[in-house]
């Protein structure tokens, strides 16, 4: 299964994600608040695949996918945010998300694109 980094300034949205993802047998190996954070862990950990927010403090995951993806192109970043809009989904598609949850999270669909995205 999956090493994910778990990236949400909510804390309580990082826990639900991680219950998900350890039920379905992955591995949470960590998490951040921030984008700069979730670069940082990114490129400490490399992680098999991210799931990132979009509206953070210090840095948003728009910006985080982007920093992510100019060192790895190969990345793999799925962008939860509650913001459904479709000029923020294309703009994360745009800076290298491989694909868009809505939250509330609906865990079936949160595995079913892990699974996806994992190949």
């Amino acid at each position: 299964m999956a090493r994910v980094v778990i990236v949400d300034d909510a804390k309580f949205m990082r826990v639900t994600l991680a219950n998900m993802l350890t039920k379905a047998g992955h591995e949470i190996i960590g998490e951040a608040d921030n984008g700069r954070e979730a670069v940082k862990q990114y490129q400490s950990l490399s992680p098999d695949i991210v799931t990132m927010d979009i509206t953070m403090p210090v840095m948003n995951g728009i910006e985080a996918t982007k920093a992510i993806t100019q060192s790895d192109k190969d990345a793999k970043i799925i962008v939860c945010s509650a913001m459904g809009q479709q000029k923020v989904v294309m703009e994360a598609i745009e800076a290298g998300a491989k694909d868009f949850i809505v939250k509330p999270f609906d865990e079936t669909r949160v595995l079913d694109t892990i699974s996806r995205i994992l190949g």
